[in-house]
């Protein structure tokens, strides 16, 4: 068991991508079941529009106000404190949040712990590999992101 006000935020700060969270599960010694809380400023998101083919994620919306980005052919939708999404590990599951209000976004996600992993980023048509370590985990992971085009024939 594990109070998150025990736990330091941890920050990502990259071009297009920023988030502060806390991995609930790895402190609480889960294993089979992921669990972090995020915080996004105004603005913010966490992640490019991707989906899993190996963990499946949900969303529950604590605090603030944001859109949830569902890739195409689906429309997105609002997101405020209340709402629970469930992101299949399929193309269907595809999501990106995005801070959309004027206050801080706050949510928690939880996943399954399978690893590997392969996520599909659909808008640069890419794929990201996750090796060592389930999502959420403590383990150490090693990750690959590729490009469709850097593809080689099954053979070579």
């Amino acid at each position: 068991m594990v109070n998150e006000a025990e736990l330091d935020w941890t920050e990502q700060d990259g071009e297009t991508t920023a988030f502060r969270r806390k991995k609930l599960a790895a402190a609480a010694g889960g294993e089979e079941l992921g669990a972090s809380l995020y915080e996004l400023d105004p603005g913010e998101r966490p992640w490019p529009l991707h989906y899993h083919t190996g963990n499946e994620e949900a969303i529950y919306v604590l605090a603030g106000t944001g859109t949830l980005r569902r890739g195409e052919g689906r429309e997105d939708a609002s997101l405020e404190p209340g709402e629970y999404v469930a992101c299949p590990a399929d193309e269907s599951g595809a999501h990106q949040v995005v801070n959309t209000g004027d206050e801080v976004l706050r949510y928690l996600m939880t996943s399954t712990m399978n690893d590997p992993d392969v996520a599909v980023y659909p808008e640069v048509d890419g794929v990201g590999t996750f090796v060592g370590g389930p999502p959420g985990g403590d383990g150490e992971r090693t990750v690959e992101f590729y490009e469709r085009d850097d593809a080689v024939d099954y053979w070579d």
